[in-house]
């Protein structure tokens, strides 16, 4: 199986969805590839977030590794599940997709947690170092959800 994890700039909350699910994957010990992209170029080639980093390096789930990258159409067929943080980013990941099989990849993280209210991961890019750790805790818990997906 092979998982991929979108926001805006993939530099806070996909790379972090992505380093969670990464770990969780490995100590399970499952064959499942995880990455993470953007819809935008902003910051391709780019570390995430300083600030993202040190909040997972303070709660177990390095990232200090990943490079941020832009989604492209091909990642239809690299993966089978396509999760977004936000609407705005599933709108804009679904308007690239060619076939109802490719949409059918295409989710919002929170609903494997919160099933069918379509809830959005708050972006943290503007707030407060606690604004980074709530969304660490969220995203926590949507990989566990995801993990109990695909065990």
């Amino acid at each position: 199986m092979r998982i991929l994890m979108v926001c805006l700039g993939n530099i806070c909350r996909s790379p972090m969805a992505d380093g969670l699910l990464r770990k969780k994957v490995a100590e399970a010990g499952l064959e499942v590839f995880v990455d993470s992209a953007g819809t935008a170029n902003y910051h391709i080639g780019s570390a995430p977030d300083e600030r993202m980093i040190r909040t997972g390096r303070k709660l177990g789930a390095p990232i200090d590794n990943l490079r941020a990258r832009q989604f492209s159409s091909s990642d239809f067929q690299d993966f089978d599940l396509i999760y977004c943080m936000d609407e705005s980013n599933l709108e804009n990941v679904l308007k690239l997709a060619k076939t109802d099989r490719e949409k059918e990849k295409v989710k919002l993280l929170l609903n494997e947690l919160y099933p069918n209210q379509n809830l959005e991961v708050p972006d943290p890019y503007y707030g407060s170092m606690k604004d980074f750790e709530d969304v660490f805790h969220l995203l926590d818990k949507a990989t566990d959800a995801v993990m109990q997906k695909i065990k």
